[in-house]
């Protein structure tokens, strides 16, 4: 009771000094939690603020993992049916009808494993690819990182290609136990560097193309066309011994080429390695990754005004 009386005299000796015209006390801004503002330096990226909202990254996460396949019959046998159903459609017609050679690996592994693959990098790119219009309405009522949403994306999509990937496994085991040509190799213990690297290289283009799609909507309609063409232009449906010496600059400069190199030689044993082609590829990442950070910062800023 003394307490609450305390409390009362403080609120009554405040309303009084209000009415009197006195200044009130202002917060030091040093002392604020979260600062607000639209004026920052480009390179400010807020990236610490990540982990201060992690809690609702694993909820948007959990959000995302649970109500993609909600109210299917099938529900998450979704993620296995998918990638085998292209796998057979990708042997039937590359493999029976065109020819395509596989150097000497089981066709159905050899699409397999660039399917999964390429099924990671393009989910994240096209979820991504849409953050402003299609999270309008929460950004529009409250604050948050925006780049919570992004992040949460790419790693409920590594989730599912974690799945798919055990499945891939699988799929080894069984073809190895027949006794076919597959000799998984130490490149194993870089898968998941593989999927960090595949991760970064996604969650540049994505948070790319968000930014430019709130001012340029012609870009939204073609990210579906330019990841198909990016994927025939990827050593997914080829091996890359077939690609011609004319062609091989174009290769070079594709950041999956490696990618997928490395991870046929992991799981399957059979890929061209090349130190050039990582360096390289790394570094377009890299600048990738870091040129979308900076103009998902800037569009954040104003993204309600031109969505």
């Amino acid at each position: 009771m003394a307490e609450m009386n305390r409390t009362q005299n403080t609120h009554a000796n405040l309303i009084d000094d209000v009415v009197a015209g006195a200044t009130l006390p202002v917060a030091d801004q040093d002392d604020w939690s979260i600062v607000i503002s639209s004026r920052r330096s480009l390179l400010d990226l807020q990236l610490r603020s990540l982990w201060e909202y992690r809690d609702l990254i694993a909820v948007l996460v959990r959000r995302d993992f649970v109500a993609f396949y909600k109210q299917t019959v099938l529900g998450p046998l979704w993620y296995v049916i998918q990638p085998l159903s292209v796998t057979i459609v990708f042997t039937v017609v590359f493999n029976r009808i065109v020819n395509i050679q596989t150097d000497g690996l089981p066709p159905f592994l050899f699409f397999l494993s660039g399917v999964t693959l390429w099924n990671y990098l393009s989910s994240c790119i096209s979820r991504t690819s849409d953050v402003f219009s299609s999270n309008a309405g929460i950004f529009g009522k409250v604050y948050f990182p925006r780049l919570t949403v992004p992040i949460s994306i790419v790693i409920g999509s590594s989730i599912t290609f974690g799945i798919q990937l055990a499945v891939t496994l699988c799929f080894v085991v069984f073809f190895i136990l027949r006794g076919s040509a597959v000799h998984p190799s130490f490149w194993l213990a870089a898968i998941p560097l593989l999927a960090l690297y595949v991760a970064a290289l996604a969650l540049g283009i994505g948070i790319l193309l968000s930014s430019l799609t709130t001012r340029f909507r012609d870009l939204s309609f073609l990210v579906g066309f330019g990841l198909q063409l990016w994927m025939y232009a990827s050593p997914i449906v080829y091996p890359l011994s077939s690609v011609p010496q004319s062609l091989d600059w174009i290769v070079k400069l594709n950041p999956m080429t490696p990618v997928v190199e490395i991870f046929r030689k992991a799981i399957l044993g059979s890929g061209t390695v090349r130190g050039d082609d990582v360096v390289l590829s790394l570094g377009i990442t890299m600048a990738i990754l870091f040129l979308g950070l900076i103009l998902f910062s800037r569009t954040s800023r104003t993204s309600m005004d031109t969505v």
